[in-house]
């Protein structure tokens, strides 16, 4: 498989609540801030869940990408679906099938042994969809947006310990997950309920009907908890449990599996 899952970014109005409440309900630390996220008028922190991260970003002056996407969700909810490549003729690929359905590159960028690429939501249908590359193509090691290596000291996996699926939602979920499976070039395969879904190296990206009001965009996340009992304990204590197998957390669903 071409395609890691290694990142979900949320968004919130403000950074601070949000890493509380991730913290004391998952069990998880923060590992690295960004000062780069800055020029985008956003402050953040990433937390590791096993080896992959949830990154929270949070608008520190107004008109920014992020404020706005707020704004039309109508609060703190998912932001971007972050990938790896396993080369850079991967992700050129990844480009070169997005360009030929519409779908501008909102953002790119070069790094010490790398590239970033994010796809705008506009067009990908409601989550950014980032597919990075990096020469070393560590999928358990060196990854940039973390500050590289050293982000291992802070996992932390007693009550969580991996992303198991990424949900989208759409009126839609069968048009956009064949949209993102093109892009991705993987092929759809079933999942739990009938839902489509895009296979990745360790995590599925699963494409839902969209029920909350809400619109299209990054709605739930699986997590494969090590110490349900103990999370729900501290979700019900924050008034975040919503049943004995769902949280809720930045305004996204978290399923326990």
């Amino acid at each position: 498989m071409s395609l890691t899952l290694r990142q979900i970014a949320l968004v919130a109005e403000r950074l601070q609540p949000v890493l509380e409440d991730l913290q004391a309900v998952l069990g998880i630390g923060v590992c690295h801030v960004d000062p780069q996220v800055e020029v985008f008028g956003l402050e953040n922190s990433l937390l590791p869940v096993g080896t992959n991260f949830i990154e929270v970003v949070a608008p520190i002056r107004e008109n920014t990408a992020g404020g706005r996407y707020l704004k039309r969700r109508g609060g703190d909810g998912g932001y971007m679906i972050i990938t790896q490549a396993d080369s850079l003729a991967t992700q050129e690929s990844c480009r070169a099938r997005a360009r030929q359905m519409g779908i501008r590159v909102v953002w790119e960028s070069a790094h010490d042994t790398g590239r970033f690429m994010q796809l705008h939501p506009a067009d990908t249908g409601g989550s950014f969809l980032e597919i990075d590359w990096d020469e070393k193509n560590e999928h358990q090691g060196n990854w940039p947006p973390a500050g590289g290596t050293g982000w291992q000291e802070a996992v932390r996996t007693d009550v969580v310990s991996s992303i198991m699926a990424a949900q989208l939602q759409s009126p839609d979920p069968t048009a956009l997950a064949r949209r993102w499976s093109t892009v991705l070039d993987i092929p759809l395969t079933q999942g739990p309920a009938g839902a489509p879904q895009i296979a990745l190296n360790n995590a599925a990206i699963r494409f839902v009907k969209a029920r909350d009001g809400r619109g299209e965009g990054l709605g739930a996340l699986d997590i494969r908890a090590a110490d349900p009992a103990r999370l729900l304990e501290a979700a019900q204590e924050r008034g975040l449990k919503i049943s004995d197998t769902e949280v809720m957390l930045c305004g996204m669903r978290f399923n326990l599996v």
